[in-house]
């Protein structure tokens, strides 16, 4: 059996960086000779010597009896999970393959409300009927939070077909729910839990995380390595445990959302950041909880900033102290406002704002320095930008107890549909996805009844310094809908 201190694929990946031979196989650069220099300056040259393609010596993505297959056993002991495997199109693929995997056209599953775009994109994949449960909301922070476990016990309830349960885990803002009892309640009914906890790939790693989502009872999970560990961006993991999950149907629909050209810098690193976890974890959590708790402890005392505290209710067990969510409405800027100052005049960089918060990251990538700048930056833009006005914002950022799913979305997004001026799309059937990105929640779907509400807030995004995406449109000026 191989250890965990081993690197079977970086070190197959390397030893081919090495290799003297005649390339005749793609990618086109020839192990760097044919790139551009401008771009061999900015990254230097080895990085292309290890852009290679599926050699025999380094294995296939979707046939795995090598080095891959290896890298991927070590990384399901190291994560908890009885099956493993590697994502080079992020975890995005990853959710659209747990989806496809599960259920088929017509099929229902039960999911929350604020779930990431790529929920959206695997319903409209598979043909599935989303069920959607509202999340609890929190007033004061004006942000959602996970579903309960008695919503989800009344959903399945009501939907007894129902093939698949999935929730997010933690939110964006860090946020755990019941995962436990949701789990629990899930498997009352014979069908499985899926979890994308793209943002919480480090929670196996220390005591005082909250608990992984395998070990909370979840059948399967996507994580983002790449979010919170050291992984390349886009580079992912899927993990099963136990018997709910047909494992042959994950292979199989990876395969459709999967590029047949895996970069194998991804691979690696992928590799890598497991065996950095496997054998410093906890480690690197501890000094990372130590750099949170500092932060914390400062922040928390500059007049006009709160913090998102951790609290006991249904829709919130548990709380990321790596995530940290700072509401900025005391000064008298919106959230978008203070990421503009902290990020064009401090030199701090959040993760996301939103209209009343901003929201960062801190990893195993953060330094002492880090903190010391982000926490000045908070008391600069507490005493020098605070301003004497009054945010008002009549719409909650989350709150979706309005909406509804008329049609799936599969069949609004291929309808036809006709392109109208967003003031007379109000109870039309939304043909595409809109969404303020990051977080990639999306406010409308294909599928969905647009309401007054929906627009009224939508419109307010630009205007407060937000982007929309994923819609033909993001001036927002026009909506696409499904024909009548």
């Amino acid at each position: 059996m191989p250890k965990q201190h081993e690197t079977p694929l970086l070190d197959a990946l390397k030893a081919c960086t090495v290799k003297p031979h005649a390339p005749f196989y793609t990618p086109g650069h020839k192990r760097g000779q044919g790139i551009s220099p401008v771009l061999a300056d900015l990254l230097g040259e080895m990085v292309f010597r290890a852009d290679l393609t599926e050699l025999a010596e380094l294995d296939s993505l979707f046939s795995s009896q090598g080095v891959i297959q290896t890298a991927q056993i070590l990384a399901a002991e190291a994560f908890g999970a009885a099956q493993t495997w590697f994502l080079v199109n992020g975890s995005t693929c990853g959710i659209e393959a747990a989806i496809l995997a599960t259920c088929g056209a017509g099929d229902k599953i039960i999911l929350p409300r604020n779930v990431h775009s790529s929920a959206i994109a695997g319903l409209i994949l598979s043909g599935a009927m989303p069920i959607f449960i509202n999340p609890e909301y929190d007033p004061v922070f004006d942000i959602a939070h996970s579903i309960t476990p008695d919503a989800v016990a009344i959903a399945l309830k009501q939907h007894l077909d129902a093939k698949a349960v999935l929730t997010v885990y933690p939110t964006y803002y860090g946020v755990c729910g019941d995962l436990a009892a949701i789990a629990n309640i899930t498997h009352q009914y014979n069908i499985p839990l899926l979890v994308d906890e793209a943002h919480g790939a480090h929670f196996a790693f220390h005591s005082e995380l909250p608990t992984p989502a395998l070990a909370a009872g979840a059948d399967l999970t996507v994580q983002s390595i790449h979010k919170v560990l050291g992984a390349m961006t886009q580079a992912s993991m899927l993990h099963i445990l136990g018997e709910r999950i047909d494992s042959d149907r994950i292979s199989k629909a990876l395969q459709l959302v999967q590029s047949t050209s895996p970069s194998y810098i991804l691979l690696a690193s992928l590799d890598a950041a497991r065996q950095q976890m496997a054998l410093n974890g906890e480690q690197l959590m501890s000094r990372t909880l130590q750099l949170a708790d500092f932060a914390i402890s400062q922040i928390s005392q500059i007049p006009g900033l709160s913090i998102l505290p951790p609290k006991s209710s249904p829709g919130f067990r548990e709380l990321d102290k790596t995530r940290l969510t700072i509401n900025v409405t005391n000064l008298g800027l919106t959230g978008f406002e203070a990421e503009e100052i902290l990020d064009e005049q401090l030199g701090v960089t959040a993760e996301f704002s939103s209209l009343q918060n901003l929201t960062f990251i801190i990893s195993l990538g953060n330094t002492i320095s880090d903190i010391e700048q982000l926490i000045q930056g908070c008391q600069i833009l507490a005493k020098k930008y605070h301003r004497n006005k009054v945010i008002s914002h009549t719409l909650v950022e989350q709150n979706f107890t309005e909406y509804t799913v008329q049609i799936s979305p599969r069949a609004a997004f291929f309808a036809p549909h006709e392109t109208l001026p967003i003031e007379q799309t109000s109870d039309r059937i939304c043909a595409e996805i809109v969404c303020p990105y990051p977080p990639g929640i999306p406010v409308l779907m294909p599928g969905e009844v647009i309401t007054k509400a929906a627009i009224a807030y939508l419109q307010q995004i630009p205007a407060m310094g937000g982007i929309i995406s994923g819609c033909a449109d993001p001036s927002l000026r026009t909506l696409k809908v499904v024909k009548n």
